[in-house]
């Protein structure tokens, strides 16, 4: 009670102040039409710019998830579009040999799982990325990480809640790629140089290849599906053996910025590794 007493004695002024300064500003808005209307107009102006403010603040923070959905729905777009490419390819080689098998189930072969990158290296010959889902969302060893703009690496280690990926900036990750449009397919491979280029090898010189042209995964793996972005070519040099070009491939993928990815999985992948398996048995 005191130090309530002690703070009015020394505040008495300002109070007082205040006091008239708000019962005088009642008198007037309520006593004179004009005076309140200005009033009211410039309140509701602040209120306004306020509310403003709120929703754009509320709306950043909602960009975030809004990105995910967008993300997700890219994603699933993509997917659908690997999955009608190899149906329509699938459908080609039928027709050639006049007769039309429809396997719809090639739709179902692949899904994904979204995540987001919780630590990315590109400053080692071996480099790995950490992504935020594990078993328990369904990720498994030897699936394919995608971003929007192409190939990012292959899942190695896997724990409940997180699992580690292989870059395609690892100097022991091979991922078999061919020039879009072609059959003509190599080994891309990262030199360890720069994080913005790779280098395709193995691609035969007898085939006429320009600056530009777009290299693609080739199918030819139960990890990546056939079409997913890597690349476009930018130089090329022979290989030690003449028959052979060494391509350097200037990734789509943006490995400094890495944020939400995609996990494919391959529902045939077990299936086809074991017969694979037993064929080299």
């Amino acid at each position: 009670m005191r130090n309530l007493i002690d703070f009015l004695i020394k505040y008495y002024a300002w109070i007082i102040f205040i006091f008239y300064v708000v019962l005088s500003c009642t008198l007037l808005f309520s006593a004179n039409p004009y005076q309140r209307s200005v009033f009211f107009g410039s309140s509701n102006k602040v209120v306004s710019q306020i509310y403003e403010m709120t929703n754009s603040v509320s709306g950043y923070f909602g960009l975030r998830k809004a990105n995910e959905e967008l993300l997700a729905v890219n994603g699933e777009l993509a997917m659908e579009n690997l999955q009608l490419r190899r149906q329509l390819q699938r459908y080609s080689y039928a027709a050639a040999s006049d007769s039309i098998a429809a396997n719809d189930t090639i739709l179902q072969q692949y899904d994904f799982i979204m995540a987001r990158v919780i630590n990315n290296n590109i400053n080692h010959l071996e480099n790995y990325i950490t992504l935020d889902k594990g078993s328990a969302d369904g990720v498994a060893p030897e699936m394919a990480v995608v971003d929007h703009r192409g190939v990012v690496g292959i899942v190695n280690v896997v724990n409940e809640h997180h699992s580690v990926a292989i870059s395609v900036l690892n100097t022991k990750l091979h991922v078999s790629c061919k020039v879009k449009d072609t059959d003509c397919f190599g080994s891309l491979v990262w030199d360890g140089r720069s994080a913005a280029y790779a280098v395709l090898e193995e691609m035969p010189r007898h085939v006429e290849f320009v600056p530009g042209d777009t290299i693609v995964t080739s199918g030819f793996s139960a990890v990546f599906p056939e079409g997913v972005m890597v690349g476009t070519i930018h130089d090329y040099a022979k290989q030690k053996d003449d028959n052979f070009y060494a391509m350097q491939v200037k990734l789509s993928t943006d490995f400094t910025q890495l944020g939400a990815v995609r996990i494919i999985n391959n529902r045939t992948q077990d299936s086809l590794q074991i017969l694979e398996k037993e064929a080299r048995q």
